[in-house]
């Protein structure tokens, strides 16, 4: 991926706009700002879909699953303490990453051009 692939992805992934890195790119929870507020990219158009809650859900299981094995062979916690430990973590990690891993699929978009998306690297189509 070239630098500025990467860039437009972690920007992403900061919620901030993929090509000026100032503005926002999401409000309330999940939703894409139709366009952003600093320099007028369009994002209206993306199309993120079910990538986020996959990439989410592969991440988190990730994350908790190796702690959550090693933590029952070293300690042998008794059911309940799996219940408050684990459940929360998994709940939490995944409530914290989903946005911003929404904001780096949309990043990836717009720096492939995808979806039209970063359209002033590629000619306009036309219906």
């Amino acid at each position: 991926m070239s630098q500025n692939k990467s860039d437009a992805v972690w920007r992403g992934f900061m919620l901030k706009c993929p090509a000026c890195g100032e503005g926002a790119l999401l409000h309330h929870y999940l939703k894409v700002v139709d366009h952003c507020a600093h320099c007028g990219e369009d994002f209206s158009h993306q199309q993120a879909d079910d990538a986020p809650p996959y990439f989410t859900i592969l991440l988190v299981g990730h994350i908790i699953v190796p702690a959550m094995l090693t933590a029952e062979v070293i300690w042998h916690p008794p059911m309940w303490v799996d219940f408050v430990v684990w459940l929360p973590a998994i709940a939490i990690l995944s409530l914290l990453l989903l946005p911003r891993i929404k904001g780096a699929v949309v990043g990836l978009q717009w720096a492939m051009g995808m979806h039209g998306l970063g359209a002033e690297t590629k000619p306009a189509i036309k219906p």
